[in-house]
């Protein structure tokens, strides 16, 4: 542990083109291209299966197989196709990154309150005004929870870019198992760690500031409550 606060408190390791600074923003960048790009198509995809209701199944089920799919091995297999370069990692973590999304919006829009669909039809609504207005907001708590689960898994597995020659956190860990340097494999993976923790902290309160105040006490009564005990168990009345 020494060593490893020893590598992290050098100033060497602070500046320079290879120092923690540049390399925790090379980290950020790939995130949020992934994070974005996963957006553009997971959010769209899940709101309209869990509007119409149909592909509810495939969407579970592709959910369940993108998850599945070992990040490395893809990364490893697309640059055998692509080459050298950001588009292989990228669609690697997209793929990581777009069934939490998917699953999360889908699962939101379909716990929407059927009778509050069914007033804003009454009103007049189209089914376009029903899913931005109506679907969506509410759909909110759970849609914010799957981006923020997989911004935490791209944190994570970002350092893969390394793998192929690119920057972020994990060049520290590469370039460190290459040398056989431990202190520099352990403070990298420390350095992406503490960021996965910060950006998790960003992120909840983001949720508490995006969510309203009234969809979260709504979450919030729709707890289980404890079951009644039997009346055998129940204190005598006095």
């Amino acid at each position: 542990m020494n060593a490893v606060i020893a590598w992290l408190t050098d100033p060497a390791h602070w500046s320079g083109g290879a120092g923690v600074p540049v390399r925790l923003l090379e980290h950020l960048w790939y995130t949020a291209l992934t994070v974005a790009i996963a957006v553009v198509i997971a959010i769209p995809a899940g709101a309209l299966v869990g509007h119409t209701g149909r592909g509810g199944f495939l969407v579970v089920s592709l959910a369940n197989s993108l998850r599945a799919l070992p990040t490395l091995g893809l990364l490893v297999l697309l640059v055998s196709f692509i080459g050298i370069g950001l588009g292989a990692p990228l669609i690697a973590l997209v793929v990581l990154a777009v069934p939490p999304i998917l699953a999360g919006t889908y699962a939101g829009v379909q716990a929407v309150d059927r009778s509050v669909v069914d007033a804003a039809r009454g009103m007049g609504m189209s089914e376009r005004e029903i899913l931005l207005q109506v679907e969506l907001p509410n759909a909110l708590p759970l849609i914010i929870g799957g981006v923020r689960s997989a911004t935490l898994q791209v944190i994570s597995t970002a350092t893969i870019a390394a793998y192929v020659g690119l920057g972020g956190l994990g060049r520290f860990i590469i370039d460190g198992l290459a040398v056989r340097d431990y202190p520099q494999m352990a403070a990298g993976s420390l350095l992406v760690a503490l960021l996965a923790v910060a950006a998790d902290l960003a992120l909840a309160w983001s949720q508490r500031l995006l969510v309203s105040p009234g969809l979260r006490s709504v979450s919030a009564s729709r707890r289980p409550t404890p079951a009644p005990r039997p009346a055998a168990e129940r204190p005598a009345a006095a």
